[in-house]
């Protein structure tokens, strides 16, 4: 977990991130902004910062907010409940972001992989996101993603988004969010 001062940090950052990319968010948006450190205690390289605008029965809108070099871990998103797995389109608005899915792997990819976290990534073909590009990831394809070295915004558009849900390569991740 981390401490309350890291959390403010963090925070700070990620709203300073979203203002270069001239995403406005209400007082009440930042004030729930979460920080999803995975019950890992190491935000700074595995983590994720996002705000979320809308999550209904038939979509979700929201911003992902990377630290630079920041790595969202390896997971996908299952079927739940009968319905098929999240599918998400990222449309990256600032910085790059590396994003990591099945396919041949990349030959000399980007990422710079957390210490100790080799075996919890599998996938390494690397698709490179740079402001105004996008990506969309089916449903119950596993992935991953990094930011570059100035960090990242990217938008992410899906269907309904059960994060609860979402698998992990990772037996140690908790998914939970502070804000």
């Amino acid at each position: 977990m981390i401490s309350r001062q890291e959390f403010e940090l963090v925070k700070e950052e990620s709203l300073q991130y979203l203002k270069e990319a001239g995403i406005v968010l209400s007082p009440q948006e930042v004030e729930t902004l979460e920080i999803a450190d995975f019950g890992l205690g190491r935000i700074l390289e595995l983590g994720l910062q996002l705000v979320v605008y809308v999550n209904s029965n038939r979509y979700c809108a929201k911003e992902l907010v990377l630290l630079p070099r920041q790595t969202c871990p390896q997971h996908y998103h299952p079927p739940v409940n009968g319905m098929q797995g999240k599918e998400e389109t990222f449309r990256c608005r600032k910085g790059i972001v590396y994003l990591y899915v099945p396919g041949a792997a990349t030959e000399n990819p980007h990422a710079i992989i957390p210490e100790g976290y080799e075996n919890y990534l599998t996938v390494y073909k690397e698709i490179v996101l740079k402001p105004g590009e996008q990506y969309t990831i089916l449903p119950n394809t596993p992935h991953w993603f990094q930011a570059g070295d100035d960090g990242a915004v990217v938008s992410e558009f899906s269907s309904t988004s059960t994060d609860e849900n979402d698998i992990f390569i990772d037996p140690n991740i908790t998914r939970v969010s502070i804000n």
